[in-house]
């Protein structure tokens, strides 16, 4: 990677200067529109691979219609009058605000870098629609649930589980918190997104971008798969009921692509009901074919899921009491919804509307909007974090992809009403780039990460702040070093706590053919305790504690 870092620098000033980072203020006459510009050619096995590849890295950001949302727009209007060379400093080099450096971090090559420039250039094709009866046709149901177990057929200490992604692997690693050992490796979805637990501990879901959703049983002697269902053809949220007398009754999984979500048996994952998000977006009422679903928490105030949708700035609080007659009340919030969590009372959702910077607060008693808050650049809090800060009582904290804020939000309207959904501090961080922030109620630690950042130094490492002594500043815990990897990118991804709350797990991503680990610290002392290796673990990102998970603990 050494070889590439004053040339990288040097490419970043150039296209920062000539505003290819921002991708913003193109003015009529920079348009393609009425120049006759033509996409560069491409062979059709390019552009097959190039289809890949955006799937695969890039639609999460950009949309599988390259409108954009988290990531700039990319149709072609922009992408011809930018040309190859502009686009491939771009891919290839990345950007502050938190776009990766797809080819010097050896995720792609030059070759690849230079035939994704010119697929760019080229209209996205329409992927198809999913509806009931293709996701029938790809519903598993691999164990009932008369042939499986009566009672936990395993020793294993379910709740300190860690359910932890292997992205490029599609599987999943469960891992033992207490022995720090595999349990068994679960094959799943391309790039599982998120792991989320029934209520009742039994069960596992997971959904991948691929918008396969696997159902993994826990009692099982071995955990295993027993249903599988393809809801979509991209997708990254589900969830399971968690409302007194509904738990573990459903389960709902939400798709990119297309626009939809589905409530599902939670025990079967047998499909019951599809209802689609495209529609008028809560700003300028404008009709967006592409509104995704994001984020989805399920509510313990009513049998409700909360359901994030990212385009059209909408939050729709999804009754299930009645599946075939489902009752949704529509709150507007702001483009573009993402990712967020719960306050500290698991009344309020704090979600990220992350191109608008803001964070919307969703009342779910009263099923309405309690605030909208401006914070940082592009916010990416995961589900957040929540504790108490010393002058300003309990808070929820995001940080920023694209700049080094952290955005401290008071969530007490009883007891600290004047601090009540306003930022009441803003720490600084390494730098953008941030993808997840944590702590534990046991915890006096914040921890945020930079794996987006083009700085390695970022990159590789986390920033930690004692809660009791906020304005000291961070102090840095160089964790990618501690994992002892050879070559790689070696990426410090998603702090995760324990059941105990006296751990936190962070993943060391490397590239697919390279070796990655597990860093397991000891939150009071901030020193390394543990480093998980095995060959099985192939770009291990987000980690799920089934106990934290199962509990909204963050």
């Amino acid at each position: 990677m050494k070889k590439f870092g004053k040339q990288r620098a040097l490419v970043i000033a150039v296209i920062s200067a000539l505003g290819l980072l921002t991708m913003q203020g193109y003015s009529e006459d920079s348009h393609a529109e009425g120049k006759g510009l033509k996409a560069p050619a491409m062979t059709d096995a390019e552009f097959t691979r190039s289809k890949k590849i955006f799937f695969e890295r890039c639609a999460g950001c950009h949309g599988v219609l390259r409108k954009g949302a988290t990531g700039k727009p990319l149709t072609t209007d922009l992408t011809l009058a930018k040309g190859t060379d502009y686009l491939k400093a771009f891919i290839g080099f990345g950007s502050p605000a938190g776009m990766p450096a797809w080819q010097t971090t050896g995720v792609l090559n030059a070759k690849e870098v230079d035939m994704m420039a010119r697929y760019l250039q080229h209209e996205p094709p329409q992927p198809p629609e999913f509806g009931m009866p293709e996701m029938k046709a790809s519903w598993k149901l691999i164990v009932p649930p008369n042939k499986r177990p009566k009672r936990k057929m395993n020793n294993y200490n379910l709740e300190n589980i860690f359910s932890v992604t292997l992205r490029d692997a599609g599987e999943i690693a469960l891992i033992d918190g207490d022995s720090k050992k595999i349990v068994t490796i679960i094959n799943t979805g391309y790039a599982v997104h998120i792991s989320r637990v029934s209520a009742s501990g039994r069960y596992l879901y997971v959904i991948g971008r691929d918008a396969r959703v696997n159902l993994v049983d826990l009692w099982m002697k071995t955990p295993s798969n027993v249903a599988e269902i393809k809801v979509g053809m991209e997708a990254r949220s589900v969830e399971t009921s968690k409302y007194k007398g509904w738990e573990d009754k459903y389960a709902i999984a939400g798709t990119y692509w297309p626009p939809q979500f589905v409530i599902m048996d939670g025990d079967t994952l047998e499909p019951k009901k599809i209802v689609a998000t495209r529609g008028m977006t809560v700003d300028t009422q404008e009709y967006h074919p592409e509104p995704r679903v994001a984020a989805i928490v399920a509510s313990h105030e009513h049998p409700e899921f909360i359901v994030n949708v990212k385009e059209t700035g909408k939050v729709l609080m999804v009754n299930y009491e009645d599946v075939d007659n489902l009752k949704i009340t529509t709150i507007g919030a702001a483009r573009f919804l993402h990712d967020g969590g719960w306050d500290s009372t698991m009344r309020y959702f704090m979600t990220a509307a992350n191109k608008s910077n803001k964070i919307a607060v969703i009342d779910s008693k009263k099923d309405k909007l309690a605030a909208l808050v401006d914070v940082g650049k592009i916010p990416h809090p995961g589900r957040g974090a929540n504790f108490i800060d010393p002058k300003y009582g309990p808070v929820w904290a995001t940080s920023d992809l694209g700049d080094d804020g952290i955005s401290l939000i008071g969530t007490d309207p009883q007891r600290h009403k004047k601090n009540a959904w306003k930022v009441v501090r803003t720490l600084k961080g390494q730098g953008g780039g941030s993808l997840f922030i944590k702590t534990h109620p046991k915890s006096n630690n914040l921890y945020t990460d930079t794996p987006l950042n083009p700085d390695a130094k970022a990159s590789q490492s986390v920033a930690v702040f004692d809660i009791k002594h906020l304005d000291k500043g961070y102090k840095v815990l160089p964790i990618g070093k501690w994992a002892g990897l050879g070559e790689g990118p070696k990426r410090v991804v998603q702090p995760e706590f324990n059941k105990a709350g006296d751990e936190v797990w962070f993943s060391v991503w490397s590239g697919k053919e390279q070796e990655s680990a597990i860093v397991v610290v000891d939150d009071k002392t901030r020193t390394l305790k543990a480093v998980i290796k095995d060959k099985r673990l192939i770009t291990p990102t987000g980690k799920f504690n089934v106990y934290n998970t199962m509990h909204d603990i963050y």
